[in-house]
């Protein structure tokens, strides 16, 4: 699911949540509750806006976030030869590829 981050002009808070892309959040009441926090002392009826906000995009920087991100590091050794850098747990380290 998206992260959303949503204003609210009566407190000036800025709160992150996670919901679908279909479901609207309007008031500050609704947050809270998708975020899991307490009301304190803005109306429930309180009116929100959702924020524009960059997408978060993951980039591995190493071969293992490329393992936890469910990916394959296949690197190039000699022709039709490829050695899978993420191999983990009895996976086979070399790959013979469609140049062979």
């Amino acid at each position: 699911m998206p992260l959303y981050d949503y204003f609210c002009p009566s407190n000036n808070e800025q709160v992150e949540v996670m919901h679908g892309m279909n479901q609207q959040v309007t008031t500050w009441g609704e947050l809270c509750n998708l975020a899991k926090r307490d009301l304190g002392s803005t109306p429930v009826d309180a009116p929100v806006k959702r924020m524009l906000s960059v997408p978060r995009l993951m980039v591995p920087t190493s071969d293992n976030d490329y393992k936890s991100m469910g990916f394959s590091k296949l690197v190039k050794r000699d022709r039709g030869v490829y050695e899978n850098v993420t191999a983990q747990n009895g996976e086979p380290r070399i790959v013979s590829g469609p140049d062979n």
